[in-house]
């Protein structure tokens, strides 16, 4: 697929001009829109570019060999070339994740709920394990995050931990991540050195604005609860009232919060998690997908389902909707996510048939 680097540089003209405009400072959602599609347009065109800009290099020291006489010259370009396609192969498998067309949910903030399904112990370690693999990458793709409620196991893991990342892109590349991640390991409690496997479930929620126009949860639907907190903290816990348990009284839906000594803050912790799960399910109504919280995304934690595999033994980690498999689970542990989670983008834009309709792309 090839850019006309020309027509989008003509887009970014006009919209520099158009920015430039006192009308568009009026419009505010018209303003909003016309710096996203710059902002993307300048991402494209720079890669565009320098993916060009390779392809030439590449070009040029293929032609050079035919030429130079050098012995010393000619091994330092067969070297080289190599290299060249190896960085041309990257920038353009950037560059087709980038004409992946874009959606205005992109940037929203995504409330990532981890809990341990099967495996006791280990499984809550894995948590652990996710929660820091998770932030890491995060911390890679600039994003904030925010811990909004955790519940410790007894051996320094977490039975769940719900978080919020928020930045560009958080959940065009997060969202994929709902499902039941499984983990193949050797316990640090197994005496005889034998690999247990466990699963751990994450759902992966948007989270919807306090102040937004289109979700709104009436006073009389919520049922507050104010209780003393519980669980390690010094001399301050269960000393005041400032755990909170919300209840959405129509569904169902329970939220306790505790992380905080402020009961308004645990407040404000408690409704963001509870709106976000209520317009969950308020959607999946309307698309008569499922009819419970969270069931398609995350199952029920059984071995037998998975969406991801992570094998310690093996270094190895498998995405079984990709059916991709890599042998550097020591990197990706560590954040490196990005091959799964741009893979997964491009893989259910397939699913879902949509098609790039890009003027500037020449087929």
């Amino acid at each position: 697929m090839k850019i006309d680097s020309n027509a989008v540089r003509r887009r970014l003209d006009e919209l520099e001009k158009e920015l430039g405009s006192e009308e568009l400072l009026q419009d505010r959602e018209r303003f909003k829109k016309c710096s996203k599609e710059h902002s993307y347009l300048s991402e494209v065109f720079a890669v565009s570019s320098e993916r060009n800009k390779l392809s030439q290099q590449i070009e040029d020291n293929k032609n050079l060999l035919k030429t130079e006489a050098d012995p010393e010259f000619v091994s330092m370009i067969e070297e080289e070339i190599p290299l060249l396609e190896s960085q041309l192969e990257a920038i353009s498998q950037n560059l087709s994740d980038l004409l992946i067309p874009p959606s205005d949910d992109d940037d929203c903030a995504t409330i990532l709920e981890l809990r341990a399904g099967a495996g006791g112990q280990e499984a809550a370690l894995f948590v652990a394990d996710c929660v820091r693999m998770y932030q890491l990458y995060a911390a890679k793709m600039g994003w904030k995050v925010e811990p909004l409620s955790a519940t410790p196991s007894d051996l320094g893991g977490f039975k769940e931990y719900v978080m919020i990342c928020s930045g560009k892109n958080a959940w065009r590349l997060l969202r994929h991540e709902a499902g039941t991640h499984r983990v193949q390991r050797v316990p640090d409690t197994e005496a005889q050195g034998r690999v247990h496997t466990s699963t751990i479930t994450v759902a992966a929620l948007q989270e919807v604005p306090e102040d937004s126009d289109e979700f709104f949860i009436p006073e009389q639907d919520l049922r507050m609860e104010a209780t003393r907190s519980s669980g390690a903290g010094g001399q301050h816990v269960n000393t005041t009232d400032s755990a909170v348990r919300i209840t959405h009284i129509p569904t169902g839906i329970a939220v306790f919060c505790q992380e905080e000594r402020s009961q308004h803050k645990n407040k404000d912790r408690a409704m963001r998690l509870i709106r976000a799960k209520v317009k969950e399910i308020e959607e999946r109504k309307r698309k008569e997908e499922v009819d419970t919280l969270r069931q398609q995304q995350v199952g029920t934690g059984d071995r037998s389902e998975k969406i991801r595999t992570y094998n310690f033994s093996q270094n190895r980690v498998t995405d079984h909707r990709l059916n991709m498999t890599r042998y550097d689970l020591d990197r990706v542990i560590n954040g490196e996510l990005e091959p799964f989670s741009r893979g997964l983008v491009a893989y259910f834009q397939k699913l879902q048939q949509t098609t790039t309709s890009f003027p500037w792309v020449l087929e």
